[in-house]
């Protein structure tokens, strides 16, 4: 039976978009929920709770976590970058808003364009792919600039560079993994190894940073918690790893450019963020970055 197949059908377009909706509505709603909740004990608590979910998942279905192959060290590497990530996502909306924040987060392809062929010398960039970068160049000079204005919020860089910094680390992880022997492992193996390091890296920072934590949530706030723990670092993950397994990556991945627009859209509707000419512009740059990093020469 024929398991991978080459074109995205009506099945993979539905979670795609599925994907991408919740990818840019839980920046959104982690940035509401931070007024109840701290940042970094936030990232902690939506990782930690994945990480059970997961293991539970893999027990369920037979899946081996505990095996030796040799992934020991390149997973700690990946988890490691995966828990800066996320403190560099979740401080930095305490800064700047959700939407320009998601944008300078997803310039993560872009980083790992420019440092997978240092380690892979197959993911060299033809020129279509440079000519993308180029453009993401563009796309963040347009956003870095408004945030460098005179009418920009303070601390709005701060958290601008605190989004670039998560997708710097998030573009690393992928780099580790596509480079090393984690590139062999279950999928289920590969998310378990980036969450439970993570939830420890989470904890020691968020304690090393004096927050306060608290187990009285309002119902918001447990709504809120639920939903990134279940849906967004559970369900979509999984079901991503999954679409990579079944789908050309290179055609998958170009759907990506979608979770910046849903955060804009639910950042300017629920939470009153101003959508700017600059901003749109960027965005439209970094989209455009994308489908133009993840073309493939013609063979």
């Amino acid at each position: 039976m024929r398991q991978r197949k080459e074109h995205i059908d009506v099945l993979a377009l539905g979670l795609l978009l599925f994907c991408c909706l919740i990818w840019g509505g839980q920046q959104v709603l982690a940035k509401a929920t931070l007024p109840e909740v701290p940042a970094i004990f936030m990232a902690a608590l939506r990782v930690g709770g994945a990480t059970v979910l997961i293991w539970l998942w893999c027990r369920l279905r037979g899946i081996p976590l505990f095996g030796r192959d040799g992934t020991l060290g390149a997973g700690l590497l990946a988890g490691s970058l995966f828990a800066l990530e996320f403190a560099g996502l979740f401080s930095g909306l305490r800064f700047t808003t959700a939407s320009r924040l998601t944008v300078f987060l997803y310039m993560s392809p872009f980083w790992v364009a420019i440092l997978l062929p240092l380690f892979v010398k197959s993911e060299r960039l033809n020129r279509v792919q440079w000519l993308g970068l180029g453009i993401a160049f563009v796309a963040l000079v347009f956003a870095m600039r408004e945030g460098l204005g005179r009418d920009a919020p303070p601390q709005q860089l701060l958290g601008d560079l605190l989004g670039l910094g998560a997708g710097l680390a998030w573009g690393l992880t992928t780099v580790v993994i596509r480079s090393t022997k984690l590139g062999s492992v279950s999928a289920e193996k590969l998310l378990f190894y980036q969450l439970a390091v993570s939830t420890v890296g989470l904890v020691i920072l968020s304690q090393g940073l004096g927050e306060v934590w608290s187990w009285h949530f309002s119902p918001f706030a447990s709504l809120s918690l639920l939903l990134q723990i279940v849906v967004g670092a559970f369900l979509s993950y999984l079901l991503w790893m999954w679409m990579l397994v079944h789908y050309p990556a290179t055609k998958i991945s170009v759907f990506v450019f979608l979770t910046p627009v849903f955060a804009l859209i639910f950042g300017a509707l629920w939470l009153q963020e101003p959508v700017t000419p600059t901003l749109v512009i960027a965005l439209a740059l970094v989209a455009l970055g994308i489908v133009l990093v993840n073309r493939k020469a013609p063979s």
